[in-house]
This record gives C-alpha cells, sequence and structure tokens, in this order.
C-alpha cells in the first residue's frame, strides 16, 4: 500500500493530538504522544496545552511530583519526559548510544575508564535515594574517590546513570540548577541483548505516536545506529504493516493506528520550542518544508517556537509582555490569524499565572530571521 506525504503529515498530527486536543489526563497524554521534548522547562507544558482540553499546568506538576511522568536523559541524548512506564525500556534502548557519546575523551581525561563508571553507577543510585542537586553529587564523587573529580567525571556519570530529574522550583516544576533522583524500578545496565529488547519495544511505541515511520526515521528518533533500528523492526515484523512511502521508502506501522485522510482539516498551533513532532523523523519535511528548515532548526541546536498551519510548519513565535509576536514565513489568510489569535489568547492565559516569557532567553534568534510578517496577537 502507498501512502502519500500528506497523508504521512496527518498522521503525526493524528496520533500527537494535534488534529483535535481530547479530553485525557495528563499521564496518559503523556503514554500517547511517547515522549515529550524537556530541555526547556516551560516546553512540556506548551506541548501538553497545545493537545488536551482545558490542560491544567497544575496536573503536570503533579504528575512529575508522583512520578507518573518523568524527566531525564534519554532519545537523541535530551531531556525528555515520558510515562513513567516508559521509562524503563526506553532508557535501556538508548543506553548503548548515551554510553558511547558520554563516556568517550571527555570522561577518561578525568581519569577515569567505562569500567570505573559501571562500578560508581550502583553506589550513585543508592546515594540518589532522595533528590540531590550537582553540587552534593559532586561532593559525594570526592569523597568516593578521595580527591576533587576533574572536569568531565560527574558530566558522563550523572547521563549514563538512570537519574531522573526531581522537581524543583517553580513556574515549571523544574529550574536552572537540577536535583536527580533515581528511579523506582532501575533500568538493566550494560546489557547488549537487554538494551536489543527494549529497542524492539521503543520502535513499536515510536511508531504508536509517530508512525508510519522509516528505518532512518527510527534511528534519528532514538539516535541509534540504523543497524540496530532496522535488527529491531525486522523482530517485529510479523505484527507491522508494510508500507511503500511517497518516495518508494519502506515505512513500518502498526495495524489500525490512525491514518487520516489528506484533506483533514488541520487546525493552527503554537507548538512549544524544540515539540517532538519537529525533531521525531528522519525526512523532517513531513512537518518542515525544507526552505523553511534552517530558520527553526538552528546551526546551535536550537528548535524555535512555530506556527503550525495546515499542519505545516509556516512561522515562528514568541511570549512577550503585550501577547504573542508571531513572524509568517509567507502570507497567511485572515482566517487564519483570527484562529491563531485565538490560541494566542489561550497561550497567553496559561503562561500568565506561570511566567509571561518563558522563552525570552532566546529573543536574539528574532533579529535573525529574513523578512517576514509579523502580527502582534495580544493576550486579552
Amino acid at each position: 500500500m502507498r501512502i502519500t506525504a500528506q497523508e504521512l503529515n496527518r498522521s503525526t498530527l493524528a496520533r500527537q493530538l494535534l488534529l483535535n486536543r481530547e479530553n485525557l489526563d495528563v499521564a496518559e497524554a503523556v503514554r500517547r504522544v511517547v515522549a515529550l521534548q524537556a530541555q526547556q522547562a516551560a516546553s512540556p507544558y506548551i506541548a501538553l496545552w497545545n493537545r488536551v482540553t482545558d490542560f491544567d499546568p497544575a496536573d503536570l506538576d503533579d504528575a512529575f511530583t508522583t512520578r507518573t511522568v518523568v524527566k531525564s536523559t534519554l532519545m537523541r541524548i535530551t531531556l525528555h519526559a515520558v510515562h513513567a512506564d516508559d521509562y524503563r525500556a526506553f532508557h535501556e534502548a538508548v543506553q548503548p548510544s548515551v554510553r558511547a557519546s558520554r563516556l568517550g575523551d571527555r570522561f577518561t581525561a578525568s581519569g577515569l575508564t567505562a569500567e570505573d563508571a559501571d562500578a560508581l553507577v550502583p553506589e550513585i543510585l543508592a546515594f540518589a535515594d532522595q533528590p540531590r542537586t550537582n553540587a552534593e553529587y559532586e561532593a559525594w564523587l570526592e569523597q568516593r574517590l578521595g580527591a576533587p573529580p576533574q572536569p568531565g567525571a560527574w558530566w558522563g556519570l550523572r547521563q549514563i546513570a538512570p537519574l531522573l530529574h526531581a522537581p524543583t522550583t517553580p513556574p515549571w516544576s523544574f529550574g536552572h540548577r537540577p536535583a536527580y533522583i533515581a528511579p523506582r524500578t532501575r533500568p538493566t545496565l550494560a546489557d547488549a541483548a537487554t538494551s536489543d529488547a527494549s529497542l524492539q519495544t521503543l520502535a513499536r511505541r515510536y511508531l504508536e505516536g509517530f508512525g508510519p515511520a522509516s528505518v532512518a526515521d527510527v534511528a534519528q528518533f532514538a539516535l541509534v545506529q540504523r543497524t540496530r533500528a532496522r535488527k529491531a523492526l525486522a523482530a517485529l515484523a510479523d505484527d507491522l504493516e508494510h508500507l511503500e512511502g511517497p518516495n518508494s521508502e519502506e515505512l513500518f506501522d502498526i495495524p489500525g493506528a490512525p491514518r487520516p485522510a489528506e484533506d483533514t482539516p488541520a487546525p493552527p498551533r503554537l507548538m512549544a520550542m524544540w515539540d517532538s513532532v519537529l525533531l521525531a523523523y528522519a525526512d523532517r519535511s513531513r512537518l518542515i518544508p525544507p526552505e523553511y528548515r534552517p530558520l527553526v532548526i538552528r546551526k546551535n541546536g536550537d528548535v524555535l517556537p512555530t506556527l503550525l498551519v495546515d499542519g505545516h510548519v509556516a512561522g515562528v513565535w514568541r511570549p512577550t509582555e503585550q501577547g504573542i509576536e508571531a513572524a509568517a514565513f509567507h502570507d497567511l489568510p485572515d482566517g487564519t490569524w483570527t484562529q491563531l489569535a485565538t490560541e494566542a489568547h489561550s497561550l497567553t492565559t496559561l503562561l500568565a499565572d506561570r511566567d509571561p516569557t518563558p522563552y525570552r532567553r532566546y529573543d536574539h534568534w528574532w533579529t535573525k530571521l529574513p523578512t517576514t510578517t509579523t502580527r502582534l496577537l495580544p493576550g486579552n
């Protein structure tokens, strides 16, 4: 069966709850969308506001506090918020990539080896029985090693160890000075067979939330070698549907998963910075027109908050004290601007009680955009 590019777009929007907001509790919404990018503290909240009817930020606060939703270094070696039930398999699946990245030259320059790391991690987890700051872990490591840890030691250890970010300060549960705590259910560490089995779990969950998708897409989402992604999908092959993509590529999907018609309406959305749908594919043209990709995904890795119009990136936005400033990369109909203004009113109401300008440190990108149609969408 062949699937068009527009049908792929609508499949993603449906599974990511972006065709219609749904009446779900926070934990179930996170489970449905699989993973939320979380390196910027406000972004999981804005992501869920885009997806959940009458979203209340306090519900996500509670989910983080009770650890039904957890935040940790996972896919693409970046911070994600995921359902607690997914955490163990996700961590095990990506562990080889994390170890390769974080136990390299920068780590070994500290005088420690990968074998030292494996010996230290169980002790770190025992110490992490309550939330502790970087300074506390570094002091513990100094005592354990009998000397001040060299640069790179704790940087590597804190990312290969299965540590969760513990809620610290308002307004978004996590502040600039993180604290870490051990998970209730510990992943199996440094075991290749377990990692491969868990990658199959991750691949299936990825298809549920982002499919249909290719081997390259799975590898990009998880940041694993394509050979590992191909092996995981091959192991699942009998339980998956095989499709032909718009460029004749082989795609995989969960039988019976939503694949709406390509003319299904898609309402405008104000997407969070680093929203997962913008980063989940090797071919990001599913949502980002190629000519707009360098405007949205900057060379240093910043992924700007975007206007999603008819399911595709059409511009960027930033919160200001006066409302939402929106810059469109091409002309938009008046009706679309009216819909975006409604979204802006809802979003500024949500932000007002927390932080009206959560992305202000990224305002420097605004001056680097090409000439665009810019409008202030007032919050009141």
